[in-house]
């Protein structure tokens, strides 16, 4: 035996690495645990909160406060199809020619001059105004149809035509769009309004993608952008649209102001470049040329006000049967199914059989701000 054999045996102490090792796996579980327990609750809050909005429509706007915009907008690129080619409008669609769905219509009014159709050939009716709301015998709302483009001729599109000395307008407030609380004016339609109400109509985009403010009652959600395309509310209850800071600006009798993107329609026409889409100018969304859902307002030289609505529309569509309506400045409002919207009263009736929402959306609380169009009274 040896002096080695016969030495002290030193303890050994355990590898400490395993452990720690151990313990972070359990703190990174509990952090994803909790994060997880937030998300939960603050998704649970966003899918059951007031509103009509429909669960996917929530699940989007959720994920796009939360910093997800980027990935709602690539599911939407990826789950888009483009526009049937060709063919006739639809059975339900104004313009087929099965039996007309039943609509609160007047007879046709001859004050108006017909929309010129786009595609060839035009089909009955094709263009024609109709009254849908008189106020002193004079027709205050009035509504045409025709396709979009000469291509897509299976899909129809919505024009309504409002005259502001007959009409007045008010921005509504949704409790997500601008969101907050304190506005004078609530976020559905009142009882007050309901005797003289005409229509209501979609606001613009999400605010952190309008690329512009909005101001109500003196108080503004986020700031107005100089140059924007605006619509604006004045204490008389006209409305008009315009760029911001050329067109219409501050002054005491503006009351209320939606910005969204820039101006479709300028000096009544197409503003150029809309395909190109310089700088985002139209619109990040989606993609201004892609064909979706869309909607917009403008004004024509008379001071009227015009509303177009429909399926498959690209932004250079939308501001052409903008232009065709009589726009001198228009601008574009929300897109996708869940947001466009015109209903007319009093028996709550779509624009367009084929508007996903209920025409009933706004009765009650909505989380995104629309404009309510109430006959004017003596």
């Amino acid at each position: 035996m040896t002096a080695e054999d016969i030495r002290p045996a030193q303890d050994v102490l355990p590898d400490p690495t395993p452990r720690r090792r151990r313990r972070a796996l359990r703190a990174v579980r509990l952090v994803v645990v909790g994060l997880l327990l937030l998300v939960g609750v603050s998704l649970g809050r966003a899918l059951t909160g007031p509103g009509t909005d429909s669960v996917a429509a929530r699940a989007a706007e959720w994920a796009r406060s939360h910093g997800l915009s980027a990935v709602i907008d690539r599911i939407e690129r990826v789950t888009y199809h483009p526009p049937a080619v060709g063919g006739t409008p639809a059975k339900n669609s104004p313009l087929s020619s099965a039996p007309p769905v039943v609509r609160p219509v007047g007879p046709v009014q001859h004050g108006l001059s017909p929309l010129v159709p786009i595609a060839s050939p035009a089909l009955p009716g094709e263009g024609t105004w109709r009254v849908i709301s008189s106020v002193n015998q004079q027709p205050a709302l009035q509504v045409a149809f025709l396709r979009p483009d000469a291509v897509h001729t299976s899909y129809t599109a919505g024009v309504a035509w409002m005259d502001p000395s007959l009409l007045r307008f008010v921005l509504h407030p949704g409790i997500q769009e601008p969101g907050g609380g304190g506005w004078p004016v609530p976020s559905a339609i009142t009882a007050a309004e309901r005797p003289t109400l005409v229509a209501a109509f979609n606001g613009g985009f999400r605010l952190d993608a309008a690329r512009g403010g909005f101001v109500e009652g003196g108080r503004t959600a986020r700031a107005l952008r100089q140059g924007a395309a605006s619509l604006v509310i004045s204490s008389d209850g006209r409305a008009t649209v315009g760029q911001w800071g050329r067109d219409v600006g501050p002054g005491p009798t503006v009351v209320a102001v939606r910005q969204n993107l820039d101006l479709l329609v300028d000096g009544g026409r197409v503003a150029p470049g809309l395909d190109v889409n310089t700088q985002g100018r139209w619109g990040a969304t989606l993609g201004n040329a892609l064909y979706v859902w869309r909607s917009g307002v403008g004004v024509t030289a008379s001071g009227a006000l015009v509303y177009v609505s429909g399926n498959r529309l690209s932004a250079a569509t939308l501001a052409e049967l903008l232009r065709r309506a009589g726009s001198v400045r228009a601008m574009e409002l929300d897109i996708n199914p869940e947001w466009t919207s015109f209903v007319t009263y009093p028996q709550p009736t779509n624009l367009l059989p084929d508007m996903q929402r209920s025409p009933r959306r706004y009765d009650t609380t909505s989380t995104r701000d629309f404009i309510a169009v109430l006959r004017r009274t003596p």
